[in-house]
């Protein structure tokens, strides 16, 4: 089985089954074999007594050559003379039966280890295969109805078993290595004709495990990229980093491309790295679909909702952290809203990678849509949001040092200073967004919102403050000195 499907990765840790030219009933037996010589069993309830290491050079053994089945015909032969064939067939089923659970019981720490999941099926596979050569060598000692009755029960206590160990696991790539297990061990034994579509129908279960132990994986993998992002457009000296970029991040603008060097991209690093990285998940969701026997429209269902959960969840989260972090400045927010538009636009082109690896057409009726854009939509909300919030904490910070003296007798001769410093603070904080780097539409369209956006709630919540001010009840009377003072930074404010 392992030869037909090539799944050579997986096995050729196992030295006892790495041997490139072994049938699968050889593989199974020896298996069956290394377990029995192990398990807590009298000699006599084993049907099974000597096996001889094979030199790799001879002919591929089968079952026959491994196991040492004379014993049972033996007996088989004897209980017949005498005329009580059926006690000895009673007596076989009901120790195999035994024998059958013993196999069956999972150790307590298989999930932690591949090598705990290939002892477990190995057994299993040696069992069966041991059962199917007695099958076909004697004349009703077993019959397929006691096959197909024992298989059954294997069946569902193999699933339950899977069910609860593979629930442990937190590491995608042994799950990834436990369901190529578990696809060889189903074509083995479908090979000799057991019937194995549950199998299969779990591993779709196991699938979305998968899924979500890759997101708790990728989750950390976004977080770091975020953390370590310094915020401020890529700088390239030259065509060859300039290419860098482009070849890990489409992008195209003609105005940049004629500036000279040295020049910088309108995005930060975390722009190309959060890209790479949801291109990497993509190909992680489909080594899980390979050998599944699933249709091209299912693998490609099954990317794209994984997908859609990575950016609307996993990403989104760690964008949401990122903009509503303690520390983090106007400047990052601005560059935040930057990035986000780029990676909102790249959508369509992470839709067009997913068409080219499963081959499915967008156009397909049954294909789900990539959300990604809400996702970058609903950042760039949030970073807008915490823009207006921001520089109305900021105002407010400056009002706590205003000092009017409401009594005084005459007005002074130019504004306060605390607003002379608040205007000179919001000129250079819309000089941020007035320096936005790079190509024209972005730099007009949506800086240039959020800067007037900005612009207009500041001025909002500064006159709003000030006539709060005015109004406040412990001020009980003003003089008209005062007032012209008051009136006067409101003028300056209007400048």
């Amino acid at each position: 089985a392992q030869q037909q499907r090539n799944l050579d990765n997986i096995v050729s840790q196992h030295p006892r089954i790495s041997g490139g030219k072994k049938s699968k009933k050889e593989v199974c037996a020896s298996s069956d074999l290394e377990v029995k010589n192990t398990s807590p069993m009298s000699e006599q309830d084993s049907g099974i007594l000597d096996v001889e290491d094979e030199d790799e050079d001879e002919e591929v053994p089968g079952a026959q050559d491994l196991v040492d089945f004379s014993p049972v015909y033996r007996c088989l032969h004897i209980y017949s003379v005498l005329g009580a064939q059926e006690t000895f067939e009673n007596y076989y089923r009901k120790q195999r039966r035994k024998q059958a659970r013993l196999v069956l019981q999972p150790p307590s720490n298989m999930h932690e280890t591949l090598d705990g999941y290939r002892k477990y099926f190995n057994q299993i596979v040696g069992f069966f295969v041991v059962e199917d050569h007695i099958l076909h060598t004697t004349q009703g000692l077993v019959n397929r109805a006691y096959i197909d009755e024992l298989w059954e029960m294997a069946l569902s206590k193999t699933i339950a078993a899977l069910r609860t160990h593979s629930s442990y696991c937190s590491d995608p790539s042994l799950v990834l290595d436990l369901k190529n297990l578990i696809v060889l061990f189903a074509d083995t034994l479908q090979g000799y004709g057991f019937p194995v579509n549950q199998l299969f129908d779990m591993l779709l279960e196991i699938q979305d495990q998968y899924s979500e132990t890759l997101l708790k994986k990728w989750s950390g993998v976004f977080r770091n990229i975020l953390d370590s992002d310094n915020y401020s457009p890529i700088p390239v000296t030259n065509e060859e980093a300039y290419k860098k970029i482009v070849g890990q991040f489409p992008f195209q603008d003609a105005e940049l491309e004629k500036q000279p060097f040295p020049k910088k991209f309108p995005f930060s690093e975390f722009v190309p790295k959060v890209y790479s990285q949801i291109k990497e998940f993509i190909y992680a969701c489909l080594k899980f679909s390979e050998d599944l026997h699933l249709s091209s429209t299912e693998v490609d269902d099954m990317i794209r909702k994984s997908t859609n959960l990575l950016l609307t969840r996993t990403l989104s989260n760690c964008l949401q952290n990122v903009i509503k972090r303690k520390n983090v400045g106007l400047t990052e927010l601005v560059q935040i809203i930057i990035n986000t538009t780029h990676l909102e636009k790249s959508c369509k082109f992470l839709e067009e990678f997913i068409t080219n690896i499963t081959n499915v057409l967008p156009e397909t009726v049954h294909t789900t849509k990539l959300y990604g854009t809400t996702t970058f939509k609903d950042a760039r909300h949030a970073a807008e949001e915490e823009i207006y919030t921001n520089l109305n904490q900021k105002i407010d910070q400056f009002l706590q040092l205003a000092d009017y003296d409401w009594m005084a007798m005459e007005p002074g001769s130019k504004a306060s200073d605390y607003l002379v410093d608040l205007i000179g603070f919001l000129r250079s904080t819309f000089a941020v967004f007035t320096h936005l780097p790079g190509d024209v539409d972005v730099h007009s369209t949506m800086s240039g919102k959020v800067a007037q956006t900005a612009c207009m709630s500041a001025c909002k919540h500064l006159s709003t403050s000030l006539m709060q001010l005015l109004l406040e009840a412990e001020v009980r009377q003003l003089t008209l000195g005062a007032l012209q003072q008051f009136n006067l930074d409101v003028e300056e404010c209007e400048r």
